[in-house]
């Protein structure tokens, strides 16, 4: 049921029995032979509130099939959505080295430029093969890329090619925005803190006496738009990106510039993609970042089949200076996406709510409503 109003017609702006001039509610006085503006809003339905007005009255027979509706259709989807989430298959490896036992305790204490670069093997059993395409992911906790200041430190017109960015960074980047006389591109705090450890993986062959390189898929792992539209080099007379960026500086903690990220001309400067995917900040100071993708070799053969499997890690990274950790994610993915338990849990959660609302209060409704069966409804 609902209440219905309806405002009156009106006729020139005025209201219903008063006069032009003089009457009651007139908004223009007339003195001395010049008009006098009223500062009385102007009398139409809009201004004076007499619009017409919908009023839902909640009844027993329109608030319980809601409830049940809900949670009729919240519950199933919620456990198809749950089941589907189980079904991704995930392993996940902690490299952090922080216990004594862990092959990667030696590289704990490892700096920004450390030469040669410490290097350490992890083995591992996947117990069940993984069927479709493997996403290789980099975790990393307690790492705040969703602070303020640490967000806007970049330079979006230097990361898009701009020329005169390029040499005149934005004063957002600062500190590191110049190393000493050059400016630093990428600069900024975001491009500075680039994760840059080296995942390479093998399968053991099962008499253990043979390793096989597992191809990772490199080009592929970045947004299309930040790809082909956000991110670009900067344009010249020249395609050599030396030439290009002449006159600027490495970030302070780069190994090498940024236009030596990779030989291949369609995936290096700024254009890198694993630079793109570390340039969009993460909202939570627990992330994952994708890598690199493994990508099935036929329909006859899982992609990573069961069996023992080794984990070469080129640390670079230091996170012990923060109690930060570091991991590598094997996961599948489903039309749904990644592994996401919490969306088929809430829709289970208010599904189960509402239909046990739902019960409640048609207990209530056949208990208690005939008492009021005779109350009149206000106008």
């Amino acid at each position: 049921m609902a209440m219905n109003f309806n405002a009156k017609e009106e006729v020139d702006g005025q209201v219903p029995g008063s006069s032009g001039v003089g009457g009651a509610g007139v908004g223009v006085s007339v003195a001395g032979g010049a008009g006098v503006k009223s500062r009385k809003p102007d009398n139409t339905a809009f201004k004076q509130q007499r619009l017409p007005a919908w009023q839902p009255i909640l009844t027993a027979g329109t608030v319980l099939p809601a409830f049940f509706v809900i949670g009729l259709i919240f519950i199933p989807i919620g456990i198809g959505i749950f089941v589907t989430s189980n079904n991704i298959r995930e392993y996940e490896i902690d490299y952090t080295g922080t216990e004594p036992g862990s092959p990667c305790n030696k590289c704990l204490n490892v700096s920004w430029n450390n030469t040669p670069s410490c290097t350490c093997t992890i083995h591992f059993t996947l117990d069940q093969p993984f069927e479709s395409n493997v996403f290789m992911y980099y975790g990393l906790s307690n790492f705040y890329q969703n602070h303020r200041r640490y967000v806007k430190s970049r330079d979006d017109s230097q990361l898009n090619g701009d020329n005169n960015s390029l040499h005149h960074p934005s004063k957002e980047c600062e500190p590191y925005r110049t190393s000493g006389d050059k400016p630093i591109a990428p600069c900024g705090a975001i491009a500075n803190s680039m994760f840059n450890d080296t995942l390479t993986l093998f399968r053991i062959d099962r008499n253990e006496t043979k390793y096989i390189r597992i191809p990772l898929t490199k080009q592929g792992i970045a947004w299309w738009t930040d790809k082909n539209v956000k991110f670009r080099n900067p344009t010249g007379p020249t395609k050599d990106l030396a030439i290009l960026f002449q006159g600027t500086a490495k970030p302070v903690n780069w190994p090498k510039p940024v236009y030596e990220l990779d030989k291949d001309a369609d995936n290096n400067g700024f254009i890198n993609e694993d630079f793109i995917v570390w340039m969009r900040t993460a909202a939570l100071p627990t992330f994952r970042k994708l890598y690199r993708l493994i990508e099935r070799p036929d329909n006859l053969r899982p992609t990573l089949p069961a069996g023992n499997y080794s984990l070469e890690i080129e640390y670079n990274y230091p996170v012990h200076s923060f109690d930060g950790r570091k991991r590598m994610i094997l996961s599948t993915i489903s039309w749904m996406g990644g592994k996401n338990p919490f969306l088929g849990i809430a829709y289970i959660t208010v599904g189960s709510i509402c239909f046990f609302l739902g019960v409640v209060l048609l207990i209530i409704h056949h208990k208690y409503g005939n008492r009021n069966n005779s109350a009149d409804i206000p106008n």
